[in-house]
């Protein structure tokens, strides 16, 4: 269930980060503005944003089997009209179908997480999570081998043939692997009902989640073109460590999880994410000309992806099971409205002000998360 968990997320991450790896192409090679191509690649952000709560209820109803399997068909049917778009050489049907892919994406959000969080006891429930959430640096990084290298000699529409074919494949593969858990005694502490209600702590980690997500969408977005605009590197060569810090990423997140394990607490290693995350995007930003900022944006993206997996395990686990896949849908929906505003508005101030005061600007969300999440206690 893991390893079906792990397909679904990192398929969709894979197909809705490629317009995001795309950047650079269209920016430096087609001319588009930094604004522009920014838009095109908040498009499947946008789409998720909007249906997430929607598949949460979903997965609440039918459960995660036929939320997984139809997510993945819809991601299929995205790519297509998404590749409809870049054979027609047509911008506006391309940021639609991928904006479709979004839709799709979002299932596997909620579904995936909880197929998780039903299958894995909560003593081991901290480390199954953070191998389940390094499918989102996974599939950027596995997009980040493909994509920089091969859409020079290639072209778009050769990419999104790429991508419809792997979601093709993954949609059978969940379709014929996925079991439901059971639903039985994991009602969390509100014991079944509405776990916001006299409650504030999964809106305060929804909140630090918001937050923490803008740094990790900054360099997600900007790492390829700022080796490539900034230090010279050769799209291939950049693509290579893109992919390599994803992966070293995915191991932050495991890691993560297995320290929460340990300590039996999901929000005090999250606060302390958050205090890192803080120093690494400021010396980025005081470095950011210099050879060593290199070391430094691989750094930052270990660091600022390493609060997802713990964030979403004290989510499940406040919420229970009748209520996860709406609380994950929520949790997910603040995240995406933040971090589908990154690649314009990071853009514009890259554009006009530079690299530094990007990294500069993006500091100042981790820091504000800090106070967010809520003090939790050792179980």
């Amino acid at each position: 269930m893991l390893v079906a968990a792990m397909v679904a997320q990192v398929t969709a991450t894979a197909v809705v980060s490629t317009p995001l790896l795309l950047i650079p192409h269209l920016h430096l090679e087609e001319g588009l503005s930094l604004v522009a191509s920014g838009a095109l690649a908040a498009a499947p952000l946008v789409g998720t944003l909007l249906t997430l709560v929607a598949w949460g209820a979903i997965v609440d109803r039918v459960g995660e089997r036929i939320a997984l399997s139809s997510g993945l068909a819809l991601l299929v049917a995205g790519s297509a009209v998404a590749l409809a778009g870049a054979r027609a050489d047509d911008a506006i049907i391309l940021a639609l179908g991928f904006g479709l892919c979004g839709v799709a994406a979002a299932s596997s959000n909620s579904a995936s997480g909880r197929l998780v969080v039903g299958w894995f006891p909560a003593h081991r429930r901290g480390l199954a999570m953070g191998i389940r959430q390094t499918g989102l640096p996974l599939g950027v990084g596995l997009a980040a081998l493909v994509v920089p290298a091969s859409v020079e000699s290639r072209g778009v529409a050769w990419i999104v043939t790429l991508c419809l074919v792997v979601a093709a494949v993954a949609t059978v593969f969940v379709a014929v692997t996925v079991v439901d858990p059971p639903r039985h005694d994991d009602e969390g502490p509100s014991g079944g009902a509405n776990p916001y209600r006299g409650d504030r702590r999964l809106a305060r980690i929804h909140a630090a989640s918001a937050l923490l997500v803008i740094p990790q969408y900054v360099v997600w977005t900007f790492m390829l073109l700022w080796l490539i605009d900034r230090h010279g590197w050769s799209p291939a060569a950049a693509g290579v460590l893109y992919a390599v810090s994803q992966v070293l990423g995915a191991g932050g997140r495991i890691a993560a999880g297995w320290w929460s394990d340990r300590v039996g607490d999901r929000l005090g290693p999250m606060r302390q994410v958050a205090v890192a995350a803080t120093a690494v995007m400021l010396l980025l930003a005081l470095l950011d000309g210099s050879p060593v900022a290199i070391a430094v944006m691989v750094a930052a993206t270990m660091i600022t992806v390493a609060d997802n997996g713990l964030a979403f395990t004290a989510v499940a686990e406040i919420a229970g099971s009748r209520w996860s896949g709406r609380a994950f849908g929520i949790q997910n929906t603040g995240q995406y409205l933040t971090s589908a505003a990154v690649p314009p508005v990071v853009g514009a101030i890259v554009q006009y002000a530079g690299y530094g005061w990007a990294f500069a600007a993006a500091a100042v969300f981790p820091l504000a998360a800090i106070a967010c999440v809520p003090v939790a206690t050792r179980r």
